[in-house]
Order: C-alpha cells, then structure tokens, then sequence
C-alpha cells in the first residue's frame, strides 16, 4: 500500500478500496499488515480472526492465546456507536476505533478492505496526535475564555460588575470543573483581603460568602512569598488551622494577579487539585486567566470609586450649595470652584477681585473688602455672610457664608476657603417670623382654644385664653374665672369634667371630651387635652390645654353608629344567608342564618372555608366562576351545591357581588343567599316522574324489541329439538344455534340492563360525558318501536368532538321527549293523510364552542299561535288522558340547568328542534 493512501486514511480522506483476493481462504503468510500499528483479519460477522502488528501487545489478550470473539469486545462503548452493519458496510470509510489497551486506552485510525472470504481491518496509533491537537485546542480555548472574561469585565456597566464578575467565575467553574471558586481583593484600608464575589458549582461546598473576611491569610504566609500559584494538598489544609478555615480541610488551588511585585486579587480554587482535573493548564495559563479577571475588575473598581468620589463631592455642594474658593492678595484674583462659578453665573473660574464684588449685593461689598484686609493681621478666620447674585437662584441675590483663612508662606501665601449657600437658614428665619404671625391668627379663628390653668389651693382656675375663645364660645377671661367655668359645663358631663381635674393632678396629663355652653346657650363638644407643669420640688405650679371643638365630629359619629346599628339588624335578622369572603373562600364576615345552616357558631365563621362544603368539581367551578368577575361587570349569580355532614346535598341561589382596588385586583366578594334545596328536589323529582313517564310511553315499543330476540330463541331452540328427535345432531349445527341464542340473550339483557340506567335516579353533581352517548341510548329504546309503528329513523352524523358537562341520562329523556312528540304528531297526521310516509331525523354537529342536536319530522310543524307556549308546563294539544304536558316543560328545565338551550322552529316538512350545550 503506497504512502499516499495510508495517510490519505489516517487523516480522514476517503480512498479507492483495493480488490479483494481471489482465494476462498488466506493463511498466516498471505495476511498482508503494516510493520506500524495494527492488522485485524475479520471474518463476515465482525469477528477477530487474527491480530497482527506491533500494537496487538497493547491489547490485554495476546495474538497467541486469541479466541474468535466479535470485534466490538476489544472496543470501548464510544467506538461501538461508530461501527453499524457488517463490515461491508464500513467499507470506504475512515474509522477511528478506541481499544481497550492494558495500561491505557489505545486511540486509532485506519480504514477497512476485503481480503479473502473476511476483510481485512488496519489502524494506526494517533493517540500523539489527539494529544497534541487536544493540548493545542485547550491553550486556544483558555486564551479564548481569557480575552471574553476580560472583554465583559471592562465594557459591563459599573452596577452590573459584580455580577458579571460571578458570571465569569462561573464559567471557568464550569469549564475546568471547580465545585467552588473565589476572587479575594483588598478592603478599602488595604490591610485586609475579604472575598469579593463566588460561585459554587451545582452540588458544590459553600465555604465563602461575599464579604466574608481572610483574616490576613494571603499577606504574610510562606507559600505565597515566590509570588506565583500555591498548590495546597489535603494535609496542608488539615495540619493548618488558618487554611483549614478558607478552605475546609480539602485541596486548593490559589493563584495571584500581581501588579509590580504586589499581589492585588487572588483566585481561590476549593476542593480542588489543578494537576487531576486540568493537567493541560500550566502555570502560565492560570496566570493569564487570572489576569484576565483580576486586571480589569481591580481597574474598574478604582475607576468605580473615584467616580463615587467626584459623585459626592458634586452632590454634597450641590446639596450645600457650596464649593471652595481661593484669593491671591498679590495680583487680586480670585478662583471659583467648577460648579460654584457655574451657579454663579460666572464664566470663568479665575475672575479679579473687582469681577467679584460685582456680583455681591452693593449693601455687603463694603464689610467684604474691610474684612479681607483686616485678615493678615488676625488669627481668627475670615467669617461673613454676604448675598451674592446668582445665576441659578430664584431671587435676584441668594445668602451665602463666607469661611476662609490664610495658608502658605512667602509669596504663596493666599486665602482658601470655602462658600456656603445659607439661604435657607436666612429664609427659614423670615419665615419662621411670619409663621409665628400667621400661628396667631390662625388660632384667633380656628376651632381650638390654648388655655392656662393656675394651681391656687388644690383646684385649677383659668387665668389664660387664646384670642380663638370668644369667636369660638363668645366668652370672655373673666367670665370662666371664679368657678364659674364648671356652671357651664353640661349637667350630664359635669363629672367628667371633674374626674379630668383629679386626673390631671394626680398623673400630670389627662384627657376629654364633654359639652360647654357657649353664649348663645348652645353647647359644644370640646376635646380637652392638658398636661400638668410641676416645680423642682414637684408641686403643681399651671396646667397647659387645649380645647378643640368637635362638636361637627362627634354628632357624625353617633349618625354613623345609628345607621351601622340599623344596618347590624337588618343582616343578622335577615332570612337571607349574608357573608364577605376573600378569593381563597375564607370567610370574614357571616351572618347568623349561614352561620346556623352550616353549624358553626358565630364567632367560629371568621377564618372558616366555604370549600369544605363543596366537592372537588363544585369547588373548581366557583372558582372558575370568581375568576370572570371584573370591574366592569362585578356581579354573579349561580346555583350551587353544598355537602353538610350528616344531611343530604344543599343547593342555594347564590348572588356574589367582587370589590375591587384601583388597580382591577380582586379583593373581597360580597354574597347573599337563599336555600334553594327544596325547589331543587322538587325539579329532580319532576324529571325523574317525566322520566318514569316516558319509560311507560315506551313500554309497548320496549315490548317488542325484547319479543324479537325471545323468538328467535324460541325457533333456534325449536329446531335443535326436531334434530334431537331425528337423531341427526352435528356438533358444528349445535355450536351455532347455541351462539345465536347467546347472542339473542346479550341482545335482550343490553336493552334491559339500559332501561335500567335510564329510569334510576340522575346523579347530584353534574360530569363530563360524550354527548353521543344520549343519542345511543335514546336511538336503543326506540328504533324497534319507531319502525314497529311504520315511523322511519334518519340518523345522522353522531359523532363530534369535545364533551358537554350535565347529566347524560337527562339529555337521553330529552331527546327520547323530542322523538316521541314527533311520533306522536306523525301518527296523528297518519290518520288524516293515509298517504304520509312518516320520519324522523336526528343529528348531531359541532359549531364552535357548542354541540348542536338536531330531531326533525315531516308532520307538518307546530301551529305559530301555540309557538310561544309550547315550553309552558301542562300545556299540551294531546287528547285529555293521552299527555300531560310536562315532557317539553321538563326538557325545557333540563337543558337550561346545564347552560344550554332548547329552541324550536318550522322547518320545510315540518317541526324543528335544536338542543345546543356548550361545549366543557
């Protein structure tokens, strides 16, 4: 084989195949193998026949004691999946199989020919080759990973770098299998390291957290003195307490990103020996990944907290309204701070000193340049508040204080200070000069009295009024004083108001409302609130108040408690069952009548559940139900069922009415009630009257349909006993009478076994069914008396897909209704027109969200007079004792209750019913 076509194979490219030999068989001199690698010699079922070459001593048989075995023994489960078919299905491809070696894994590539009745397999050994293009794949892959860390740390934003820092830790975590990973920097002191930010793989010890401080560890141990990484083993870490607490007893893995010969981060690598789990990193490449995360995350860190610097100054003056200034009494200039002369409307932050007293208010400019000139020859500093136009103030000149002292020596020697927006001081003073005024009148004309009360032997007398006294009361001073206050004082409060003095001198406050008469004669409601002033020896010396009027206040509130105590007894006597509940069902308010229907005591309701009254379907209904309530449309009316322990089923009629916030969130639902079980049982006993009715209707058809299978019994018994006499009996004849009448039996008892489930009782709560199933049924027990009676059955489509919720068998005794009142108008159009052919159709469709039935005739329809009562209970066009004119009435309720409709129209031949249900 030429060079060109063993390398050709050995890296990928596929080359003509080689004829096979002619000869049947090849003996050991006629195997041709390579002097390198490996030769297999394989039979047509992938079988090891021979094995030739200097690698056959890798594998852990040797060729001499070789056994026939498959192929797929020497290889590892990776080669296994490359390897499909026979072997003549390999051919032409180039094959990279991985052997099971004795010491290692042998890799090898090659490619397969026919020799003989086998194939001939020859591989070579690339495990160099893998070895060098992995090593060179994962340098590539770490510098790769290297520049991509460093490229998010420097152009994320500042608030996202820490976490962008974790997302990078994350990935080399990931990539080279670390269970925890940590970055540690220097605190702002720089005199101890803390964790800045970790990750911990999925299943990972927590050994940091951020924050967390090293307790000096990576400043002065001897394992970091050769400035590069610190491999710790397991002994390391147990024998030392201070590594044991970093890292927990286990191997770690520490390595510095150094600027000069400082280290200023460290990444610390947790349960975690480098040379096991990334023996192709070297020292070299986890440095460069540490650089890649510690350069520009210490950089961007510097950066952050300059700028937080710069931020807070600006903020401070801003907030201050201040900034430093210096004057150079030599060439009298002055020099502003960047963001003081911006507010200061000036141009430039170096202005003559002229320049500046230009925009000092003309009043101020005298005592600033006396106060500059007397500063060389005095030690205190220069202190002076001056109003100064500024650009950017709402006034025309803004107060500012002037602080500044002499620094330097010889001829740098200047005054530095700093300026300070005092406005608000200057105004709050004004202000608070005029709200003293204000303060004044306002409690001249407000409805509150100040007073003050003298400590004269044990009783207090007024010697104090607000000017708000007499607008107010119409009373004056004097006329309170002398004990004449407690005349005016209501007859039926006086001892309140002589409880508050006691009060008040024995526990130094005290507080109350009673009535005082004003000078009209009418009495006001005054909330009084004092407090006792005692001497140093704690003798009582005046008593401080304040009467506030709230006369308008309080008869409010006792109109509002009249009306609450009317609302009180109109809910608690109410018949109606009353109630508030949140929209998990938690009560929180229940009037007697619900509280006494579900056997709780009043003051046990709050906090009850009104799903423990419902089953698991009515419960999710109701919820269903609340969930449609809106804003727009908050209103709800249902019927509900209820299970009371040791009672029957409950139904109510049930009103909810939702609150809602400003924001459409569903907060509370009001409800009212009313017991609607007796009203309920009455329906059901209706339907199941209509029901037992209908069966009795049918009973003649019924008859019939079990006639037909009782005679063919009958004539299948009949001739087995005439064989039986003749002696002329055939197993096989036997056999298949014996089936006919089991079938006939089956026949008999399904219609039995469904007049059964028909005529017992509906179920309390309503389920899913398939609406076919009511078609079946009803079309079971009357096609035999529909045809017995010359009446034809068109049936239509009957199935749809999609379930109905309701009851089956009721939706059964509706159409049974609809198809026996056609019968019956048929058969009596029969006797008018012997002519008439008479039918009866039933379909079923799907339209969108709701499942429509169909039952039509050719009677001639309904008349259009007697179209609006046709669904009245007891009316009927049927001969006295032949109807009793529930069945439509009936079918009418039933369909209704399970949120559909009954509707019914003349149609081309006749009456057309519609029974639409929508869809569950």
């Amino acid at each position: 084989m030429s060079g060109d076509n063993l390398f050709g194979r050995l890296f990928g490219k596929q080359l003509p195949v080689t004829d096979a030999p002619n000869s049947p068989a090849v003996g050991d001199n006629d195997v041709p193998h390579l002097k390198v690698g490996l030769s297999i010699y394989l039979d047509a079922s992938a079988r090891v026949l021979d094995l030739r070459g200097p690698l056959r001593h890798a594998l852990p048989v040797p060729a001499q004691v070789l056994q026939v075995r498959p192929l797929m023994d020497y290889l590892l489960p990776s080669s296994e999946l490359a390897l499909e078919g026979d072997p003549g299905d390999w051919l032409g491809h180039t094959l990279d199989l991985d052997f099971r070696g004795v010491q290692k894994t042998l890799h090898t590539r090659g490619w397969l020919q026919p020799l003989g009745d086998g194939w001939l397999l020859q591989l070579l050994d690339i495990s160099d080759v893998l070895q060098q293009t992995s090593t060179w794949q994962n340098r590539q892959a770490t510098s790769e990973l290297a520049s991509k860390v460093a490229e998010q740390l420097r152009n994320c934003g500042s608030e996202r770098l820490e976490a962008v820092a974790t997302e990078q830790l994350q990935q080399i975590a990931q990539r080279w299998k670390i269970p925890c990973i940590a970055i540690a920097l220097p605190d702002q002191s720089g005199q101890e390291w803390r964790i800045y930010t970790h990750y911990v793989n999925h299943g990972g010890p927590q050994l940091w957290h951020n924050g967390q401080p090293l307790d000096g560890l990576l400043g002065g141990q001897a394992e970091l003195a050769s400035g590069g990484s610190v491999r710790l083993s397991q002994a390391q870490t147990s024998n030392d307490p201070r590594w044991q607490k970093i890292f927990g007893s286990e191997p770690a893995f520490l390595v510095p990103y150094r600027e000069g010969s400082e280290a200023i981060a460290w990444v610390l690598c947790g349960f975690y020996d480098p040379a096991q789990h990334a023996p192709d990193l070297n020292e070299r490449e986890w440095r460069i990944l540490c650089n890649a995360l510690g350069g520009p995350l210490t950089s961007r860190l510097r950066e952050k907290v300059f700028q937080y610097q710069l931020l807070r100054m600006e903020v401070l003056q801003g907030m201050l309204g201040a900034g430093w200034w210096a004057f150079n009494p030599g060439s009298e200039r002055v020099e502003l701070a960047p963001l003081l002369a911006l507010n200061l409307g000036v141009k430039t932050q170096h202005i003559t000193l002229s320049e500046w007293l230009d925009i000092v208010h003309p009043a101020d400019r005298q005592e600033l340049v006396t106060r500059l000139h007397d500063l060389p020859g005095t030690t205190k500093p220069l202190v002076v508040d001056v109003r100064i136009h500024a650009a950017r103030a709402a006034q025309p000149f803004t107060w500012y204080r002037l602080k500044a002292q002499y620094v330097g020596a010889g001829a740098d020697r200047r005054i530095e200070g700093f300026i300070m927006d005092i406005s608000d001081i200057r105004n709050s003073e004004d202000e608070a000069a005029a709200a003293h005024a204000r303060l004044d009148n306002l409690i001249a004309s407000s409805p509150a009295v100040i007073y003050v009360q003298r400590y004269v032997e044990g009783a207090l007398d007024p010697e104090f009024f607000s000017d708000s006294l007499e607008p107010l009361l119409g009373w004056a001073l004097a006329q309170l004083q002398g004990g004449q206050m407690g005349e005016l004082i209501h007859p039926d409060d006086r001892d309140i108001y002589f409880q508050r003095t006691r009060t008040l001198l024995r526990e130094g406050t005290a507080r109350a409302r009673y009535r005082l008469r004003d000078r009209r004669g009418e009495y006001h409601y005054l909330l009084d609130e004092a407090k006792l002033l005692r001497d140093d020896l704690g003798m009582p010396l005046e008593a401080v108040g304040l009467w506030l009027d709230v006369t308008e206040a309080t008869l409010a509130a006792e109109t509002v408690k009249r009306s609450e105590e009317r609302y009180r007894i109109l809910v608690e006597d109410s018949p109606a069952m009353i109630c508030r509940y949140k929209p998990d069902l938690t009560l929180t308010f229940a009037n007697r009548p619900l509280a006494d229907y579900l056997e709780l005591p009043v003051e046990a309701v709050e906090g009850a559940n009104l799903a423990n009254w419902f089953s698991n379907e009515q419960r999710e209904a109701f919820l269903t139900r609340l969930s449609t309530l809106t804003p727009e449309n908050p209103v709800s009316t249902e019927q509900v069922c209820l299970e009371l322990p040791g009672r029957e089923h409950a139904w109510w009629i049930w009103a909810d009415r939702g609150v809602f916030d400003e924001t459409g969130k569903l907060l509370e639902i009001q409800a009212v009630g009313r017991d609607n079980t007796e009203v309920r049982r009455s329906q059901l006993q209706l339907n199941q009257s209509a029901k037992m009715a209908t069966l009795g209707e049918m009973a003649t058809g019924l008859a019939h349909e079990i006639n037909q299978p009782l005679n063919v019994m009958r004539m299948a018994v009949a001739n087995v006993l005439k064989r039986l006499s003749n002696g002329d009996v055939e197993i096989d004849y036997l056999q298949e009478k014996l089936q006919r009448i089991d079938a006939q039996v089956q026949r008999a008892a399904k219609i039995v076994d469904h007049m059964r489930v028909f005529g017992r009782r509906s179920e309390i709560e309503q389920h899913l069914f398939d609406p076919a199933q009511a078609v079946e049924g009803a079309l079971s027990l009357l096609s035999e008396g529909m045809r017995g009676k010359g009446v034809e059955l068109r049936v239509g489509n009957q199935k749809v897909e999609g379930q109905v919720s309701g009851y089956s068998d009721q939706l059964e005794q509706v159409l049974i209704n609809l198809m026996v009142n056609a019968r019956d108008a048929l058969l009596s159009q029969r006797e008018k027109n012997s002519d008439l052919e008479p039918w009866i159709a039933i379909s079923l469709e799907r339209e969108g969200e709701r499942v429509l039935f169909w039952v039509e005739d050719n009677g001639g329809g309904i008349d259009p007079r007697l179209m609006e009562r046709i669904f009245e209970p007891f009316f009927t066009t049927k001969p006295i004792g032949v109807g009793t004119g529930l069945g439509l009435s009936v079918s009418f309720g039933i369909v209704e209750q399970m949120g559909g409709k009954l509707s019914v129209s003349n149609a081309e031949h006749g009456a057309r019913f519609c029974v639409e249900l929508p869809v569950a």
